[in-house]
């Protein structure tokens, strides 16, 4: 029998800020984002072992869709613009399980 896993779900949220005037999720207010997700998971106690786990990213590769988030272990991608986006996500992914639809990066996006 496999251990239990030691986060439940794991959010990544790319934070690059390429130079050279390169798009990048940094210019597309990535930061803001990854507060305010990290805010809502702690302040309703969902953080820590066997919960849910908010981390900055360095670059994800998928800088045409940004700013963007990676869900794991489902691998679920997305995009975001504001923080109602985020409060769907915590509240329908991270804490449900539910994938948001309206939120999905296509998986054709890239570089």
């Amino acid at each position: 029998m496999a251990p239990a896993p030691y986060y439940q779900r794991h959010i990544f949220f790319c934070l690059n800020d390429r130079e050279k005037g390169e798009d990048s999720c940094a210019h597309h207010n990535a930061k803001a984002g990854f507060d305010h997700c990290k805010s809502r998971v702690k302040r309703e106690g969902l953080s820590g072992p066997g919960q849910i786990r908010v981390n900055k990213a360095g670059c994800l590769d998928r800088c045409a869709g940004g700013p963007v988030a990676v869900v794991y272990p489902d691998a679920t991608w997305y995009t975001y613009v504001d923080e109602a986006d985020i409060d769907e996500i915590v509240d329908s992914h991270l804490k449900q399980g539910k994938v948001v639809e309206r939120l999905l990066l296509p998986p054709d996006v890239g570089r």
